[in-house]
């Protein structure tokens, strides 16, 4: 039986992987390239910053990451992920660090392009990408408000934001929406 080529596997795994440390890109797959639109040589050794919308989101996305991690070992989302030619799109994010005290120390993380699935239609702000990530997780304005550290009423004001721009009558029917447009 001939012997497992890892490195091969790894490059030509059907979902994108990234190895990182101290949230920087150590090396990746052809399917993250193929899903963010560049090459291997433009992400490795680069911020996983260079996949984010903004900075602001970035540095939130990461804060958020910390205590979970350091509570299950690893962390998964959905949100918004920015390709190389600046388009925006919805993408599944999973992590697991090699270490659990050091969550954003050495770590493996998968990505999945969702916009075929779920393409992003409305012009929205950082914290409404946030927010209605967890709305489509199912999460209430409680759960989200603590997990962003903000009030479950502003959440309810975003959510009310979020309603308009997507021409939403209800909250099942944003998420309907989030998740179908």
């Amino acid at each position: 039986m001939p012997s497992i080529d890892y490195q091969t596997a790894f490059q030509l795994a059907p979902v994108g992987l990234v190895l990182s440390r101290a949230r920087m890109i150590e090396d990746c797959n052809d399917e993250v390239c193929r899903i963010f639109g560049t090459t291997r040589d433009a992400l490795v050794g680069e911020s996983f910053q260079v996949l984010y919308p903004t900075a602001d989101e970035f540095e939130r996305t990461g804060a958020r990451i910390v205590p979970i991690m350091n509570a299950k070992g690893m962390y998964s989302d959905e949100r918004i992920m920015k390709r190389a030619n600046g388009e925006l799109f919805w993408c599944h994010v999973t992590g697991r660090a090699l270490d659990r005290q050091d969550p954003l120390g050495s770590g493996i993380w998968t990505f999945e392009d969702l916009s075929q699935k779920r393409p992003v239609t409305a012009e929205l702000t950082a914290r409404e990408r946030d927010i209605a990530a967890q709305l489509v997780e199912g999460k209430t304005s409680k759960q989200i408000g603590k997990l962003l550290a903000i009030s479950p009423r502003t959440v309810d004001i975003y959510r009310a934001r979020l309603m308009k721009k997507y021409g939403a009558h209800t909250a099942v029917d944003l998420v309907q929406r989030l998740v179908n447009h």
